[in-house]
């Protein structure tokens, strides 16, 4: 069981992606407008969702995840934390989002999506981890649909797909906004990209860089406000 700010908690089932930094940072990252309909894309157990409604009492989130025991853990956590008012999970490939849900239902759309094209799959969790079901253009393709014309979409990545993402962005009128830059300290290499793009947005980029760590091994302001220290 892990414990989340707001007096959330989050039961990771057994198949499921654990609660890691990338969907913390992530959460920290995304900036919702009052009231926003969230659309979570790989949803998994429900991480994601929760913790944007622990941030913000005024949004609701539909979360799509493909794995049938990551959505029944989703919805066991969503009814244990008394959030099936605000939290709906869907069982779904985002690739074929039911038809119920209309083009430009949702103001925000937020994913934590595979990040490697290659190599062994992950025995607890392959869908989470790799491409295979779901690229960065279907994904672009998925988010563009969903949201509304001003609508943002905001995800997390390894740097090396920037360009990709980019690319992608670019085909389905995605417009990148913001890109927050995460190194564990000052002297290390980028390890994780947070990026924001904006449907129907106009070219104009903000750059934020951060690190988790001081030099001297301590954390930093950052990492404090993200974990609620």
């Amino acid at each position: 069981m892990e414990y989340l700010p707001g007096g959330f908690t989050l039961e990771i089932p057994s198949g499921a992606f654990p609660l890691s930094t990338d969907s913390i940072l992530l959460s920290n990252f995304v900036r919702l407008p009052r009231g926003a309909r969230v659309a979570d894309l790989g949803s998994g157990c429900g991480t994601l969702g929760i913790l944007l409604c622990s941030a913000d009492p005024n949004c609701t989130v539909v979360g799509f995840e493909r794995n049938e025991a990551a959505h029944l853990g989703a919805e066991k956590n969503i009814a244990r934390n008394g959030l099936s008012a605000r939290m709906e999970s869907i069982c779904a490939d985002l690739r074929s989002i039911p038809t119920e849900f209309d083009a430009g239902s949702f103001q925000c759309c937020v994913s934590n999506p595979p990040y490697f094209t290659g190599g062994p799959a992950s025995r607890t969790v392959p869908d989470a981890r790799r491409t295979d079901t779901c690229s960065t253009r279907e994904l672009m393709e998925a988010a563009a649909r969903l949201l509304k014309f001003g609508g943002d979409f905001f995800l997390v990545q390894k740097p090396e797909r920037l360009a990709e993402i980019c690319a992608a962005a670019a085909a389905v009128h995605l417009e990148p906004k913001r890109l927050r830059t995460i190194r564990h300290d000052p002297a290390s290499p980028v390890s994780l990209i947070l990026v924001s793009c904006r449907k129907g947005g106009k070219p104009g980029l903000i750059w934020e860089e951060e690190a988790l760590f001081s030099s001297d091994g301590s954390p930093t302001q950052y990492y404090r406000s993200v974990y609620h220290l």
